[in-house]
């Protein structure tokens, strides 16, 4: 007895190899995009743009900038808050920006192990 697929189900070797070789691109196009994203630059500004910090697409925080207006002895805890919240947004627009990016690779399509 010999069963049938409905149409788009199997569709013999051809098929296969079709949706492999799609796979694969798929695959290389997320390694390219994954190694241009590491490498972006973005700045995050916080408190109105008193706090400014710079980060890379690998989460790294490379510079922090400080208004030298809101530095209070006095007051270190509203500079920490400052700091933390600045930090918190560049992670979130790293994080943002890649999720956008790969899903515009993947079609939108749920892949284990993404962002």
């Amino acid at each position: 007895m010999k069963v049938r697929l409905p149409q788009g189900m199997g569709g013999g070797p051809s098929n296969m190899q079709a949706m492999i070789k799609q796979a694969q691109k798929m695959q290389e196009d997320m390694a390219a995009k994954q190694m241009e994203l590491e490498e972006r630059e973005y700045e995050v500004a916080a408190g109105g743009g008193v706090i400014n910090v710079k980060i890379n697409g690998k989460k790294e925080i490379l510079s922090v900038k400080i208004d030298p207006e809101v530095v209070d002895p006095d007051d270190v805890d509203t500079l920490e808050d400052l700091i933390v919240a600045a930090v918190n947004e560049a992670i979130k627009k790293v994080e943002t920006v890649s999720s956008e990016e790969m899903q515009r690779i993947t079609g939108g399509i749920g892949l284990p192990g993404m962002f």
